[in-house]
């Protein structure tokens, strides 16, 4: 084993990442988590909805609930996760919900684990998405609480215009192909809004090598596609996806700190 693979080798450690809906992990840590994975780390996902509340079709709720279930265990599988928990809290409503309530569920899945890194939203929400906020608050409380047992906790974000170049791509392909160009990138007009007001990143992590395994995640979550600029992007465009950003909360730092570009 070279030193550069020593360096990333995971065997024990445990990442948990935790999210509001299915394709959260894959658009925003996809990369990290295959990379972890590959460095034989156990990684884990908590998604506390199924996503009921989107895309605005004419599929019923229960029925694009157990869709999008499907789909992030589908994805999930190609990022290399290992361990899937997906509960039932209210897709659209986690700011109204019993924050305790929460909590508990998020508190329960650090002690199942017991992980050595954990991965949930910004502050920023992406792009003040009222759910990821709520994640990102409820997983901050539960840590502030553990003191000396707490994992370390990184906060990911977009990179500010990375998902305008993946949109600008995708409309270059549409229009190349004769047709109309791509309306969003999962369900945001705004390609800019993404990571507009994040916090700069203490950790930069270069994931070029687990890209096309990130976009081929993302395309898993098919219901989340329709008029999308992503259902545009060829194998060809992932290296679009390949960088991520995460922002280290206190000075508990974790292992994928080897990670950094």
């Amino acid at each position: 084993m070279t030193p550069a693979n020593r360096d990333r080798d995971f065997t024990g450690r445990t990442l948990l990442a935790v999210f509001a809906h299915p394709d959260d992990e894959s658009i925003t840590c996809g990369g990290l988590l295959a990379a972890c994975s590959d460095g034989g780390a156990f990684v884990a996902l908590l998604c506390l909805t199924r996503g009921e509340a989107g895309p605005a079709t004419a599929t019923a709720p229960a029925a694009l609930a157990a869709t999008r279930t499907t789909e992030i265990g589908e994805a999930a599988t190609l990022l290399g996760v290992r361990d899937v928990v997906v509960t039932d809290h209210q897709d659209g409503m986690l700011p109204w919900t019993d924050a305790a309530v929460v909590e508990r569920d998020i508190r329960a899945a650090i002690a199942r684990l017991r992980p050595d890194v954990v991965v949930t939203f910004g502050a920023d929400g992406l792009y003040w998405h009222p759910d990821h906020i709520a994640v990102h608050e409820r997983v901050a409380a539960v840590v502030s609480t553990m003191a000396d047992q707490a994992p370390a906790l990184y906060f990911a974000t977009m990179p500010p215009g990375a998902v305008r170049a993946v949109f600008d791509r995708a409309t270059a392909r549409a229009r190349a192909a004769g047709s109309t160009a791509p309306r969003q990138v999962l369900g945001i007009a705004d390609p800019d809004a993404w990571g507009a007001h994040a916090a700069p990143p203490t950790l930069v992590v270069d994931v070029r090598a687990q890209a096309n395994r990130k976009l081929a995640a993302l395309r898993r979550h098919a219901t989340q596609l329709d008029h999308d600029a992503l259902s545009w992007l060829t194998d060809e465009d992932a290296s679009l996806l390949g960088t991520e950003h995460f922002h280290l909360a206190g000075t508990r730092s974790g292992f994928i700190e080897r990670l950094g570009a």
